[in-house]
């Protein structure tokens, strides 16, 4: 078994799962009212089954341990895993607007201001970092120096 040094789930935020309750109620409204009651609370159940299956898949984990930094379906091992800087909201958005090299690994969610920037450590990789959201940047910084190679 992997020894996890730091895990997270960056959720979507409340609100969101707000609007898209207001939305499915709002559309089973539109086709119940012409329709009949079966209709609309048949679209309410589709669009909110269908919203909801949305918002859980946006849902990226976030995972460090002894196989390196995992986060989404991509995997950083420890031997490329370089410093990594805690971002706090200016520095992230910095990092996303002007500030950003294209060739960069971006985990980004939008609904997060904080992030961490890890350098990569392998001269063979393109990729000259990974911006990773994160509400707990400076502890993801810190498991990512426990598990570095030097």
């Amino acid at each position: 078994m992997d020894a996890v040094r730091y895990e997270e789930r960056l959720w979507p935020p409340a609100w969101m799962w707000i609007v898209a309750g207001f939305v499915a109620l709002g559309l089973g409204v539109a086709y119940g009212f012409p329709l009949g009651l079966w209709w609309g609370a048949l679209a309410f159940a589709v669009v909110g089954v269908g919203l909801a299956w949305l918002l859980v898949g946006s849902a990226v984990r976030i995972r460090v341990g002894r196989e390196g930094l995992s986060a989404g379906r991509a995997l950083l091992p420890p031997t490329a895993i370089g410093p990594a800087t805690p971002l706090d909201p200016e520095a992230a958005e910095a990092l996303r607007g002007p500030g950003a090299d294209a060739r960069a690994h971006l985990v980004l969610r939008g609904w997060i201001r904080t992030a961490v920037r890890v350098d990569v450590a392998d001269p063979a990789d393109p990729t000259p970092y990974w911006y990773v959201s994160s509400r707990r940047p400076e502890q993801l910084a810190a498991a990512l120096a426990e598990v570095r190679s030097p």
